[in-house]
Parts: C-alpha cells; structure tokens; sequence
C-alpha cells in the first residue's frame, strides 16, 4: 500500500525551474506515512509523478514509479493497492507476448494497460488508485478501483492538473483550503460522510469509484483537456437462482476474496471483535494459514473500564469481549487485547483531522487512529470486516421501514440535532435538511432497479444502493486514513465488486431468510463459526461508556470557545452550546449512523474548530 501524487500540463516544460522539483518533493513528503519504506519521484518535460511506498509485495523490485516498454509504447505508473488476481493476469499477459522484470502487480497494471489501453482496467480485481503517464501519447490516466475502497483526489487547475491520495498532497504544491458554502453544507449537513466526488474543499474534487480519468493536450490554448469515463458501474439483473444456490454461490465468492486478499510477502493479521463479519474473516483467515502450519494473529479493541460503565442500548446490546474470547479459542490466534483510555482519544480527535483532512467521525475514528497505531507495530497488513452490514444489510434501517420514510438519509434524519449548536442565521443561510435531501433524492433516483422490482423489492435496492454510496464510503476513508496514517494496510474482502454486484441482485426475500438479518453470511459461517457468535445481535464498533469521557470533551468544548479567536463561534450559538453541554446525553440515540451520539457531536464539533483553523473561508 502506497501514496501517489503528482501533477500534470502539456504546454509547460516542468525541468526549466527547480521549483517543480521542490514541489513534487514536498507532495511525496506530505504522504510519506502512506508509505515509509521507498519514496521516488519521476520528472518529466510535462509530468511530475510522486510515490511512497508500503512494501507488501515483491519487496526487493517493486520500486515506483516504475516504467515499462511494449511494442513501441512505453509508460510510467505510480500506484496505491494491491491487485488479488495479478498472478492470473500476469499469466495471461505472458501468455501473449508480455515479459516482466518483476513479480509485482505494479508491472502487471502498467503492462496490460500497455497492451490493452484502458479495457485493461475492467480485469483488475483489488484496491486501487493509480496514475499512469502514456510517454508515447503524452496523455496522464488516472482510476480508482471498483468502490471506491483507495482514495484518489485531484483539482483542475489553470496551470496544472493536481492530483494525489489526500488533499494534503495538493496542499503541499500549493493550493490553498479554501471553503464555500456548499463546503459547510457537507460538513454540517451531511457529516462525516460526503457527497461522491465532492472534495469539500474549493474547487478541489474526487475521483469516483470505478471511473478513469484521461488528461490529454489541448490544441488549443489551454494546458490540458479531461475526459472522465466508467469501467464499471453496479447494474440490476435478474437473478433466478434458488436460495440453496445463492449460499453456495455466496460462500464461494466469500472465500475466494478472502483467500485472494491474504496474498502478502509479509505476515497478514485481522481485526476481530466477536461480531459475525470479522469472526467469519478471521475463521477462513486461520484455515487457510493452518495448511501451512501458520497461526493467525487477531486483534480486538476495547475501552479502559467499559466491563463496568457499560449500558446495553438497542444499537449496542452486547459487550465484544466475551464474544472475541469465544474466536480467539475456536480458530487458536494468536490475539492481542488493546484498550483505549479517555485523554488518548479525546487526543486523538485532532490527529484524525489531520489523517482524513476533514472533520470525521469523532472518537469512531481517533480511537481506531490510536488502534491502528499500535497494530502496525507488530504487523503490516490487516484483513477486516468492513462493508457487510452496506451489501448483506446488517443495519437497522434496512429492517424498519419508518427509518426509510423520512426522505431523508436513515442514518441521519434528525436534524435537530444536527443543528441544535448553530446560530439561527447560519441555519437559514445554508438550508442544510434541502442540501441532504436534495442528495438523498437523487441517489435514491440513480439506483439500479429492474423494472420488473416490486416496490418492495426497489425499496430495498435502493436502500442498498445509498448505503453502498454514501454510508460504506464514510467507513472505508475511516479505515483507509486510520491505517494509512501508521503505514498499515488494511484490506476488506467484502467490498468485492463480485458480492456486491451478485447480492445486490439476490431477491429481499434470501438476504433475510426466515428472519435472519444476513442471513447469507450465517449460511456461510456454519460449520466456520460457534452459534453464539454465528448468531449473535449486530454490534457496531465499540464506545466508551464512561460518563467521564463526556465531560472531558464538554469542557474541552467550553475552553475552545471562550478562546475569542476560536473560529467556531462564526457558527455556532454559545447558549445553545452550553445549555446542551448542560444536559445529559442520549446514548442510545445517534445523530450519525449506530454509533455518533451526543458525545460525538461533542467531539465533531472539537475537530470542526480545529479544521476551521486550518482553512480559508468567508459566509
């Protein structure tokens, strides 16, 4: 796993002024914990491609940015990810003609791309962004894999087209932070989770999941023209398979994926917390090391003194360690027990600003920032549970239909609370409930549906759909950026375009069969998983349940605003802030999704003031 970043002009020598050179230095420096083994830089009449690396495969000569030659054509890449099915590609590449100076997937990227132009990208199968320079056409290509698990951010500029894995990397060439007014609506209205391709920052953009990106010259005057095109896009199709064909189809495409991610020259670990996603993660993880004699080493997260201060919630009815003691035993791990305390994530919620460059989702994601600091001590590379609940539908709000009659997001359809802090006029200026429902709406509109779906049955395509879009996508920038940030690759078998374009097609009627919420995945996990585990209520990720915590953040919040200088009191009302840090907070509530209540608005509106710092902006 790596950080890419560079910049691009046709009509500008770039090795006429050292100052290019400087600049692409202090973008690879600004991502080099994405990848603190190898950096390099390649600098050309027109082009400028950075790279830092996290040395998981082919560790001695998979150097970027690495160059290639087929045929007359020849290409540099700079690549972040991992590609599963290179080894068969690499075979059929070499079976028509390709010779490779590397085992790395890397080469196989350039390589077929080389010989098949962009077709090449609908065979990848992997995490990926990537940006390739075409030497003989002059032309920079840039893609992002299927669903958008690696991040890859780009602004078009007069001069130059900028583009890297964090906006940080674009901040290093030069460009300011600037913020609008539809930069607060996202962060205010639909935080933390973001409009598809909405940068949040000015001017600044993302590419989308499963699209490429072609920067060419112009002949005309400009530096450069674009052309955006898809590789894949997620379509409805009629299924007829029976419920006892999809489980075994389902089983095979859990495995496989599970199977092709452990592909690691380095040792690979999991994150386990006793919940039916990671169990199952972990499970086939252990019986494929164990062919080799191997064990697998997991990992669990808690919190200091939440087997006394915790309180079961509709959303969080069960503590995770009884539950991980149960894994840890029935696969033999090797298992790591790491605990968070107050002051670390309360620390952290400004280290998390600083890893996703936006605020994000409180001490959901400072505390697994501090997790994943400690794991990548010990281990490289981490298989997770992500994306289950977005494509098998694990969620509350796929199971009661009054959550989806808001015309709003489910997740986040109090707005009360979203604006409980805010001054009246700044409520009135950004109109914050019709920015997120305008989204809402024509996300709902785009799904794909079959004309032949009942209602019922577009319903809940749909719901997928918006989970897959926006929900899946605030949780996988969480782990890309939480991970990234200690040099620690992490990998989500689910989020296989293969299961998400097979499940989502699979009637209502098989996705909760009988009852069973996921009831795909317990088919998997029989005989892989204990019944209690295979069965066991959906827990999110884990919470302090210390009152303590609480009020740390809320005095914390009261010292931040008495600072004049806080930028925070642009926005928010200081009365209806301490009369709500007054109150005592609902824990089983959220404002966000199963697990940003009360205290996590506390914490969010700590790194909205620390953001705020960092930006440029006038209401």
């Amino acid at each position: 796993m790596c950080g890419i970043a560079g910049f691009y002009q046709s009509s500008f020598n770039y090795l006429k002024d050292g100052i290019w050179e400087n600049r692409l230095i202090k973008m690879k420096q600004s991502i080099n914990h994405r990848g603190p083994d190898d950096n390099d830089i390649y600098l050309r009449t027109h082009i400028g491609l950075a790279h830092t690396r996290l040395s998981i495969i082919d560790l001695e000569c998979g150097k970027q940015p690495m160059k290639c030659c087929y045929n007359g054509k020849s290409g540099v890449i700079c690549y972040n990810g991992e590609i599963y099915n290179y080894p068969e590609l690499r075979a059929v590449l070499m079976a028509r003609g390709a010779s490779f100076r590397t085992d790395s997937d890397t080469e196989v990227i350039l390589m077929g791309y080389l010989m098949y132009g962009t077709s090449f990208f609908q065979s990848l199968n992997g995490i990926f962004a990537f940006a390739i320079y075409d030497e003989t056409t002059d032309e920079l290509i840039i893609a992002r894999d299927h669903l958008g698990v690696k991040p890859l951010f780009y602004q078009e500029m007069a001069t130059s087209f900028v583009f890297g894995s964090e906006p940080k990397a674009l901040f290093a060439y030069g460009i300011l932070p600037y913020l609008n007014a539809d930069s607060f609506r996202e962060v205010l209205g639909l935080g933390p989770a973001k409009t598809p391709g909405n940068g949040v920052y000015s001017g600044m953009k993302e590419l989308l999941a499963g699209s490429y990106m072609i920067i060419k010259p112009s002949p005309g005057n400009d530096c450069y023209k674009t052309e955006t095109h898809f590789y894949w896009k997620l379509a409805p199709r009629e299924i007829t398979d029976s419920y006892e064909d999809a489980s075994e189809k389902v089983y095979y495409l859990i495995n496989d994926a599970i199977k092709k991610q452990m592909i690691s020259d380095i040792p690979i670990c999991t994150f386990m917390s006793g919940g039916l996603d990671s169990s199952l993660v972990s499970a086939i993880c252990a019986r494929n090391l164990a062919v080799d004699d191997k064990t697998l080493t997991t990992f669990s997260f808690d919190f200091v003194d939440n087997n006394i201060n915790f309180k079961s919630n509709d959303f969080q009815s069960t503590l995770d360690r009884p539950f991980v003691d149960i894994m840890k035993n029935h696969i033999k791990s090797n298992h790591y027990y790491l605990e968070c305390n107050n002051e670390t994530q309360a620390d952290y919620l400004l280290k998390a600003v600083d890893a996703r460059d936006f605020p994000c989702m409180a001490d959901v994601e400072s505390s697994l920032l501090y997790f994943c600091s400690l794991v990548s001590k010990q281990v490289k590379v981490a298989l997770t549970g992500e994306c289950a609940d977005e494509i098998f539908c694990g969620y509350p709000w796929f199971h009661k239909k009054e959550l989806m009659q808001h015309n709003n997001f489910p997740w986040s359809y109090d707005f009360d609370a979203r604006t409980v802090f805010l001054k009246d006029e700044i409520k009135e200026l950004l109109d914050l409930e019709n920015y997120s429902r305008a989204a809402y709406e024509t996300t709902m509109s785009n799904a794909p549906v079959l004309t032949s779906d009942s209602p019922d049955e577009k319903m809940h395509k749909q719901t997928t759909y918006l989970n897959v879009v926006w929900f899946m996508q605030t949780l996988l920038s969480r782990m890309d950026r939480t991970s990234m940030y200690s040099g620690l690759e992490a990998r989500v078998p689910f989020a296989d375009y293969r299961i998400l374009e097979y499940v989502y097609n699979l009637p209502w009627e098989y996705k909760c069969h009988d009852g069973i919420h996921k009831s795909l995945l317990v088919e998997t996990g029989k005989n892989l998983l204990p019944d209690e585990v295979l069965y066991r209520k959906k827990s999110p990720y884990p919470k302090t349940y210390d009152l303590s915590y609480e009020k740390l953040l809320a005095d914390r919040l009261r010292s931040t605003l008495q600072n004049e200088k806080s930028a925070l009191r642009d926005f928010v009302d200081l009365d209806k802030v301490y009369t709500f840090l007054d109150s005592p907070k609902d824990y089983g509530k959220p404002w966000y999704g199963q697990l940003m209540a009360g205290p996590q608005m506390i914490g969010y509106f700590l790194q909205l003031d620390y953001w705020l710092s960092k930006c440029h902006y006038k209401l």
